[in-house]
């Protein structure tokens, strides 16, 4: 890539730009958080544009940064929250009733801590290699395997037998106007 080519960097942000938001929002839960995430992303990526030399690596680098940033966010947040006396109620969905299966798979991903959330997203939604995942997490192979093994070890744990995680009816949104995607492995 050219130095600092401001037509190539706003190619790259057409083109990839919804698929990094998906990637925000899974990791976020939360359409407002994920749109400043990216925007945090795409700033430090316009930043480092003259290192990076094939569009590829700009799309991994810029993953990375999504995904240490919403980990650091989660963390700083994280320190803030208190424990409450209350449980909130769970609602089990009938194995027919795929909305509700969605629905309750979304919620439970939102409640695996920020790495182990980020690997799953990155791992099965994004469809990423495990090598692809550690470098957009910027940790080791094995870090992923493991916080992967984690993260679906505790959805399943959450959701019991019934459920398969990588069945049509385990999908999670894209987004607010899209389709969904299925979770696959």
């Amino acid at each position: 890539m050219a130095r600092r080519d401001p037509v190539a960097f706003t190619e790259f942000v057409a083109a990839r730009s919804g698929a990094l938001h998906r990637t925000a929002y899974l990791i976020l839960g939360d359409h407002a958080m994920a749109q400043d995430l990216v925007q945090e992303a795409l700033t430090k990526t316009y930043v480092a544009w003259p290192r990076l030399r094939e569009v590829a690596n700009a799309e991994a680098y810029t993953r990375r940064v999504i995904a240490t940033t919403a980990i650091s966010w989660a963390r700083r947040r994280s320190w803030h929250e208190r424990p409450t006396e209350e449980i909130p109620e769970r609602q089990v969905p009938t194995e027919s009733d795929a909305v509700a299966t969605r629905s309750w798979l979304w919620q439970e991903l939102q409640r695996l801590p920020a790495r182990q959330r980020a690997a799953v997203v990155l791992r099965y939604y994004d469809d990423l290699t495990e090598a692809q995942t550690a470098a957009a997490m910027g940790c080791a192979v094995g870090t992923v395997k493991s916080q992967v093994s984690t993260g679906l070890k505790r959805l399943r744990e959450q959701l019991g037998d019934d459920v398969d995680l990588f069945s049509p009816a385990a999908t999670v949104p894209n987004d607010s106007n899209s389709n969904d995607k299925v979770v696959s492995r």
